[in-house]
This record gives structure tokens, C-alpha cells and sequence, in this order.
């Protein structure tokens, strides 16, 4: 590899026609090709919701909150980046605007702006600046994606701002790439180009040229398509890469490799040698084989109706299955109305995160059911807990909850509740435990087992704890603590010791499950599967 430049260089993906294109696929997928041609590379996304972070965001609408190993909620474009490019993303991969305004406007109160008049430009695309190189810092090549569409109202100060950038690190260390779709009209049975077309009008009007245009497709588009949006782009026809919609997102890395445009990014990073893809060759091929049996895994969770509202979890499983050479199903089962009927019917059961009432008795039904049936049994966060109230009440404690869904001391038995000194902060967010937390497991378990070492590491997302007092109830209905925080406070994994593969975690293990690299946990399920 030619000797790497000592200033960062800079990639911007940026959307046009409508959102929901693939920006964040496209990015990852660069970044993923760069990296297996050595480069330190990470990632970033800007995004133009007033929202503050992405913890309080509808996950039927936006799909999963990702969490950083620093505690950023966050986008689950973050989760994808973290797949594809196998690093941690941290608070400064997710910028919003609602926080750059907060962050503005608590600087004008303190005075920091000497009473000038605070305005979009330059303020807000200075800082917008500030954390894109904040981001960069220490990186050979960082790229930036702009959420939502260019044109839109509320993202127009973003393009500005990394129209600007050239100025700051010159233009031949900034890459820019325009996402675009290219819809088919099925009626006249062609792909029309216009929208694309008028969508790289609206980029020119804002200053940037792409040097590279993505089309978007739902069946694959021929060159002449390709030849005609360059030409309006004012770029070569190797420069514009059609993907059209393919069965995995993981092959999309592959599809950029037959374009030019592995010859633009060669040129634009100055090294022409070629990416190590062998891991994710061996990971496709796995991936895409045929076997003869197929095992059905039962999800059970309350937004059956999105799927991208479990994405971390779908793809670690999928990915666990792949390096065990095995296919998969995933059953979604939801979980208000899920019954034994449900249950019987699948190999294994995963109960992810999430909070709220609403599911709860379907998800401990869930764990009841595999403590009783000798099933394969993976809790994830509230998976862990509702696993508890299901051992507590098989132990005898019938009235076992959760203070989470409004059972009182009096009126029921919380074996998940507030810890003292946390109470009364519910509604500030000051009980979260978001991010990495260490954790000892107990030698001698599965789990310790599973990991191989005493000593781990997962992130977290909640707010409720295991209450200890209730423990030999809860042993009492076949399950143990497998591991805790280092102080032995907070009960941070359990498992049934004479079942199969019954597992469950405080934490959540799919943040940190790569397609490369999968999750111990995950592992363990899809092994005891067979």
C-alpha cells in the first residue's frame, strides 16, 4: 500500500429524491472497502431532526435506537457502520440538529458570543464543521452522511457546511458522493431518470458537484441509464454506480468493487492496491449456501410491525447462523397475544429489549415456556428480566412483576425494580445505564463458558435491575446468576444450569455482534439450535 497522507481525507454521501435510499448501506460499504485496503477509516451522520438524540425517537417509524460504547443514542445507521467497518462508533458519529442548536443557544446565554448576533451561517455550520473534524480526528479517511434529502428546508445549513469543508482541507481531500433513486415505472416498463436528474439539479444549485452518483434501483438499470444521469451530473460514466435491490445488504461492498468506482476512491486516496476481502468473501459465500434443514427462531417482540426495530438482533442471529453453516427462519412472534401454540412451533426463542407494559406477560409466557420445554432460550436486557419473573413465579412467587408496568411492593412482588438512590429520576432519564459496563461472570457456568474469560464488557440500555432479595425464588424456578456487575450489586446475567441452552443478559450483546466476528452469545443460541 503507497504511504498513507498525514491529512485526513474526507468522504460526504448525501441523498436525493426521496430518504430511505441507502445512504447509510453506501457509506458503510465504502468504508468497508477502505479499510480492507488498510486505512483507519470511521464514520459519522448528520442528521436534521430537532431531536436532541435518538432516545426518545418511535421505533416503528425510525426503527432501532443504537446505542454507542460511550452511551449515544443514536440512529441505527450507527449499527451498520459498526458491522460493515468492525469499530466503534462513539457520541461524536451522531450529530442532530436539535443538539447543535441546544449547544448554540446554551453558548449565547452564557455569553460565549459576546453579544453578536447568532446566525445559521457561519455558527451553525461552523459547529457543524467543528464536529466533523472532532469525528475525524486521528482517521485516514472519514466519511460523513447526510440524513434525510438535499433540498429539504431543514438540511440545507448541513450541505452548506460541507460544501465549506473543501475550503478547510482544500477540495482534493474531499470525496463527495450523491445517493439518488431511480424509480421504475411499471406501466411504461422502464426506469425514468428525471427524478435523479432534478435531485442533481437541486445538489448544483448548493455549490457541491458529486464525484460520484449511486442509483438506486429496484431491478438492475443498463448502462445507458447509467451514461445519461452522468452526462447531467457533468461527471464520467464510470463514476455513476447503479445498485439495485439485492437479497443482502453484506454483498453490496461487492457490487461497488465491479464498478469504476474502486478506480475513483484508488485515485482519490492515492493507492491503487487492492482491498483484502477474503473474511467477507468466506461470510457471503457461508451466507448465501443452501442446507438441508432449516431452523426456525422465534421472535418474540411488541414491533412485529418493523423489523428494522430488531436490526442489531435479526443480523447477529443471521450472522451466527452463517459461520455454523446452518439457515435460519426468523418467526415473529408478537408478543401481546403470544401463546404456547406460538411457541411449539419454533427451534428456539430470543426475547430482545424493550420497554413498557405492553408485551410483557407474551415475553414472560415466552421464558416460562422454554424453562418448561428444555428450549433454547436467549433474553436480551428486558428479555433478562421477564426471564426473572418467570423463574420467580415457577419458584412459587405467583405474583412476581416488574415495578416497570405499575405493580407496587404492596400489591405484588417486584423482582425487577428501581434501586434505592434512583428513584424519583425515572422521568429525567437519570436511572439509564446507557453503554459499556464491565461485568464478572461465575467460572463454571455456560456463560463464562460461552465467553471463554471471567472478565466482559456489553452495552446497556435500561433502567431496571433485578431485585436480589428474590433470588432464591428465582433459583427456586431453575435459574442462577451467571454473572454480575464487579461490585456484586447489579445482576447482569443469568442461566437455567439443566436445560440445554437458557441464557439471558442485562445487556444488549447484538451492539457488538460483527458479521466477521459474531457474538459469543449469539454463538451459543444458534449452536444449541441444533
Amino acid at each position: 500500500m503507497a504511504e498513507k497522507s498525514k491529512q485526513t481525507k474526507y468522504i460526504f454521501v448525501t441523498g436525493g429524491v426521496l430518504s430511505g435510499v441507502g445512504k447509510g448501506i453506501t457509506a458503510a460499504s465504502i468504508g468497508a472497502i477502505l479499510k480492507a485496503k488498510g486505512y483507519d477509516v470511521s464514520i459519522q451522520k448528520c442528521d436534521p431532526y430537532l431531536n436532541v438524540d435518538a432516545g426518545l425517537l418511535n421505533p416503528v417509524e425510525h426503527g432501532e435506537c443504537f446505542v454507542t460504547a460511550d452511551g449515544k443514542e443514536t440512529d441505527l445507521d450507527l449499527g451498520h457502520y459498526e458491522r460493515f467497518l468492525d469499530f466503534e462508533t462513539s457520541r461524536y458519529s451522531s450529530v442532530l440538529s436539535g443538539a447543535l442548536y441546544q449547544e448554540l443557544i446554551d453558548k449565547e446565554r452564557n455569553g460565549g458570543f459576546h453579544g453578536k448576533t447568532v446566525q445559521m451561517v457561519p455558527h451553525f455550520t461552523d459547529l457543524v464543521q467543528e464536529k466533523i473534524a472532532k469525528a475525524g480526528e486521528g482517521s485516514d479517511i472519514h466519511i460523513v452522511e447526510i440524513g434525510g434529502t438535499v433540498g429539504d428546508y431543514e438540511g440545507l445549513s448541513f450541505i452548506e457546511a460541507i460544501r465549506l469543508y473543501a475550503n478547510r482541507v482544500g477540495r482534493e481531500n474531499c470525496l463527495y458522493v450523491h445517493v439518488v433513486y431511480v424509480p421504475w415505472i411499471n406501466t411504461s416498463k422502464e426506469l425514468k431518470t428525471k427524478p435523479a436528474q432534478n435531485a442533481l439539479k437541486d445538489l448544483r444549485g448548493f455549490g457541491i458537484i458529486p464525484d460520484v452518483v449511486v442509483c438506486r434501483t429496484e431491478r438492475p438499470a443498463g448502462r445507458d441509464i447509467c451514461e445519461k444521469i452522468a452526462r447531467f451530473a457533468g461527471i464520467s460514466g464510470d463514476a455513476v454506480l447503479n445498485l439495485p435491490d439485492i437479497e443482502s445488504v453484506y454483498d453490496v461492498p461487492f457490487n461497488v468493487l465491479k464498478s469504476g468506482v474502486l478506480e475513483i476512491l484508488n485515485c482519490f486516496v492515492g493507492d491503487d492496491s487492492d482491498p483484502d476481502m477474503t473474511k467477507w468473501q468466506k461470510f457471503s459465500d457461508l451466507r448465501g449456501k443452501k442446507y438441508d434443514k432449516v431452523y426456525k427462531v422465534g421472535l418474540v417482540a411488541k414491533y412485529v410491525g418493523n423489523e428494522d426495530a430488531y436490526i442489531c438482533v435479526t443480523e447477529a442471529l443471521k450472522a451466527a447462523a452463517a459461520w455454523n453453516k446452518m439457515n435460519i427462519e426468523i418467526r415473529w412472534i408478537n408478543a401481546e397475544d403470544a401463546t404456547g401454540n406460538d411457541f411449539k412451533n419454533v427451534d428456539g426463542l430470543v426475547v430482545p429489549g424493550g420497554f413498557g407494559a405492553r408485551g410483557a406477560e407474551g415475553k414472560i409466557r415466552a421464558a416460562e415456556y422454554a424453562l418448561e420445554h428444555d428450549m433454547p432460550y436467549l433474553g436480551l436486557c428486558l428479555g433478562m428480566q421477564m426471564a426473572c419473573v418467570a423463574a420467580a413465579r415457577r419458584g412459587g412467587l405467583k405474583n412476581a412483576n416488574s415495578e416497570e408496568f405499575g405493580a407496587s411492593e404492596e400489591n405484588g412482588n417486584n423482582v425487577i425494580y428501581i434501586m434505592e438512590g434512583q428513584k424519583g429520576k425515572e422521568e429525567t432519564g437519570g436511572t439509564m445505564r446507557l453503554g459499556d459496563y464491565p461485568a464478572k461472570l461465575v467460572k463454571g457456568t455456560k456463560t463464562y463458558k460461552l465467553y471463554g474469560q471471567g472478565d466482559v464488557v456489553e452495552r446497556h440500555r435500561h433502567r431496571y435491575e433485578v431485585n436480589q432479595k428474590y433470588l432464591p425464588e428465582i433459583e427456586k424456578g431453575g435459574v442462577r446468576v451467571a454473572g454480575t456487575s464487579p461490585d456484586g450489586k447489579l445482576v447482569e446475567f443469568i442461566e437455567a444450569p439443566d436445560l440445554k441452552f437458557f441464557v439471558a443478559t442485562q445487556a444488549h450483546p447484538e451492539f457488538r455482534s460483527r458479521p466477521l466476528s459474531v457474538h459469543p452469545l449469539f454463538d451459543g443460541f444458534v449452536k444449541a439450535l441444533r
